[in-house]
């Protein structure tokens, strides 16, 4: 029979959902217990190091002092008295006379506190007193005068202050082990095995939705059906399906893990747990293990809910790598537990948990197997509509002229994660305030797209006119290289105004987005990356160190071609993939010396035919150079009325998405692309030097 109780006497039992609840009786702060042995500690002190001192009058501490008992007399002034300490030799403490002063426990210890006292009117009365009493005696006793504060004064230096010292020292520890959270005080260290995981509900509820991702539609749709199993679980269960345990999202830095894993909780509308994997890791043993079971705990008492831990590689990462011999591990401890726990509760109790890391090489394969992880979701960088997408959100709060479109900047921006994208809109909104616009417009866009890209362009940075003309031809024989050669990314802007902290100069290019790279192509690009060099070379008869950069790139193409792309006839279709972890090269040392002989062949073919298209090109090279110098910046249309059409009809992926199936020129503007795209022709100060 169901019982209905009303009234507000709080001893009675509640039912809720037929269950019984108990009111849990007041939960002992055992801060108390800390209290009450200081104040015990203090007590015994008292009781067993402050034996009783007997007053005396001055004619019974002259028959002690005659009697040659008195071991030293010490005399101080309190309050215009001067009070007078009578210390007993410890020899002649052991007579029954002095069984009243002895101490106790304090003689055994040693005679460290008087015996006797009494008063007088000044120093010098008792000095004269003492000396008319010893008259008579051949070893005379000398008072000592010392300078002491008064009882309580003395009382509090000598317990009080270093009382409150340690008491303040233990609260300031406190707060440092226990996160100098909400309780403060030394309360936190007692909560230092509990979950430091933030809790999302009802009453603080994110607001991020699904349509304030835009970028990552298949992501999306993968942690959508997580958001719908939450909201109707029967719909699934009742099919006999199980939803997966965990889903992980892998992804490069900014691409919007962080920001999907918000938008799940705002969906959902449950409890969503958010913390990272670094929460877990204490300096003491045992503190991460007893954090995960406290989440799982509170995890459990909300559901349905969702766990979130963010940067899961902080306690995930594959055990038995780097580990001290004979030591605890507190990381394994840790990882071992959320293993557990991960196993510990059922299919259909609610709690879902999602991770996010950019290194999911490095987890542990037990953390990944189904049945914990079962899903991992690859959040990549967005691809030219989804950089449309996310530029259309991030453009939503900025007041823009005319002309700006989402299209074409994304576009212009290849390889970019959605952090970029949004900082590059941010950048512009400052550039167009900074030069007092009332909107931002597609240059304030470009520059902010060369800034993100190349770094604060350096306008104070002196440079000679010498260093100046070969930053110049440098930059030209990048661009009469990639101009000539049909399966080079087309140039669409060639500075050299300095920016950031390294580059004197630089090309960009707009490459055509695609995965998989011809021989051909990558040939043409290593011709490309190497016309700054050559260039130096036929124009001055001697080369710098502004290629450092071009020819490091060079020579780790060239090494990919010959032992990881099989691109090479006399290595054969072979990849020698050597694994970080393991020093030993998968091939013999003849082999490693085939290598290094043909990459040498390939780059010194590069070289020899760069040197072939720039001396055929030589009166181009010349006029593309002192344009530079006059102008410092040249887009795509000057390289049209210097060296011509490109006499090739490769599209850009940027010519195909803005300007669609019509033909025509690329847009003269400043294009922009991913730093992995820009050549540096003198990437430094010391190299241009």
């Amino acid at each position: 029979m169901k019982v209905n109780e009303t009234g507000n006497n709080s001893k009675n039992f509640r039912r809720k959902s037929g269950k019984k609840i108990v009111p849990k009786p007041p939960r002992f702060n055992i801060m108390w217990l800390y209290v009450a042995i200081i104040l015990g500690l203090f007590a015994v002190q008292y009781l067993f190091n402050n034996p009783t001192v007997s007053t005396v009058t001055y004619q019974k501490f002259a028959g002690l002092l005659k009697s040659g008992y008195v071991d030293k007399v010490v005399a101080y002034k309190n309050n215009d008295i001067v009070m007078v300490e009578v210390y007993i030799k410890k020899d002649s403490l052991q007579l029954p006379q002095f069984k009243d002063v002895r101490g106790g426990e304090s003689f055994a210890m040693g005679n460290n506190n008087p015996q006797y006292k009494f008063t007088d009117a000044s120093f010098d009365a008792l000095s004269n007193k003492m000396k008319e009493t010893q008259k008579d005696m051949p070893n005379q006793l000398y008072p000592t005068f010392d300078t002491r504060e008064s009882f309580w004064a003395s009382w509090f230096m000598s317990i009080i202050l270093p009382v409150l010292l340690l008491i303040g020292f233990w609260i300031f520890i406190m707060r440092r082990m226990g996160g100098g959270g909400a309780g403060g005080g030394g309360t936190q260290i007692f909560n230092i095995g509990k979950s430091k995981a933030t809790l999302f509900d009802k009453e603080s509820q994110v607001t991020v939705t699904f349509n304030d991702v835009a970028g990552l539609e298949e992501a999306k749709q993968e942690v959508m059906e997580i958001v719908d199993f939450l909201k109707n679980p029967k719909k699934y269960t009742n099919l006999g399906g199980k939803i997966p345990k965990g889903a992980l999202l892998v992804g490069s830095p900014g691409t919007g893990k962080t920001l999907l894993a918000k938008a799940v909780a705002g969906e959902a509308q449950v409890p969503f747990f958010s913390l990272s994997g670094s929460d877990f890791v204490e300096m003491f043993v045992g503190v991460g293990a007893s954090r995960v079971r406290d989440l799982f705990k509170q995890a459990k008492d909300k559901a349905p809910c969702i766990i979130f831990i963010d940067e899961i590689d902080a306690i995930g990462r594959a055990r038995g790598k780097n580990s001290i011999i004979g030591g605890n591990d507190e990381r394994e401890n840790t990882l071992n537990q959320l293993l557990v726990e991960m196993d510990g509760f059922g299919t259909d109790s609610g709690i879902i948990i999602m991770a996010a890391t950019n290194r999911p090489d490095v987890l542990d394969s037990a953390l990944l197997r189904p049945g914990r992880f079962d899903r991992q979701i690859s959040i990549d960088k967005p691809d030219l509509h989804g950089r449309e997408q996310i530029f259309k959100v991030h453009l939503k709060p900025i007041k823009l002229a005319e002309g700006v479109e989402a299209k074409k900047l994304s576009a212009q921006t290849p390889g970019f994660a959605g952090a970029e994208i949004a900082n590059v809109c941010n950048e512009a909104a400052l550039i167009a305030a900074r030069r007092n616009k009332e909107a931002v417009d597609m240059q304030d866009f470009q520059d902010a797209i060369d800034r993100v890209i190349g770094g604060l362009e350096k306008k104070n940075k002196i440079i000679s006119p010498e260093e100046k003309r070969i930053v110049a031809f440098h930059e030209a024989g990048h661009a009469i290289a990639g101009w000539f050669l049909e399966h080079a990314d087309p140039l669409v802007k060639v500075s050299i105004v300095p920016r950031g902290v390294a580059a004197l100069g630089y090309a960009q290019y707009l490459p055509k987005e695609q995965f998989l790279y011809t021989t051909e192509q990558l040939l043409d690009g290593l011709c490309m990356t190497m016309g700054g060099r050559v260039a130096e070379d036929i124009v001055f008869g001697k080369i710098s160190t502004g290629a450092q950069n071009d020819l490091e790139r060079i020579t780790n193409l060239a090494y990919a071609m010959t032992t990881y792309y099989g691109m090479n006839a006399n290595i054969g279709n072979v990849s020698f993939a050597q694994e970080e972890d393991k020093l030993v090269k998968p091939y013999s040392e003849k082999t490693a010396e085939l290598i290094d002989h043909e990459v040498r062949v390939l780059i010194d073919g590069v070289y020899t035919r760069t040197k072939d298209l720039l001396t055929e090109k030589r009166d181009g090279l010349n006029k593309l150079a002192e344009k530079l110098l006059e102008k410092e910046i040249l887009f795509q249309s000057d390289l049209e009325e210097i060296l011509g059409k490109r006499p090739f009809n490769n599209r850009t992926t940027y010519d195909e998405f803005v300007n669609g199936d019509s033909p025509g020129d690329q847009a003269p503007i400043a294009d922009n692309i991913h730093p992995d795209q820009i050549s540096d022709g003198a990437s430094s100060d010391e190299e241009i030097k």
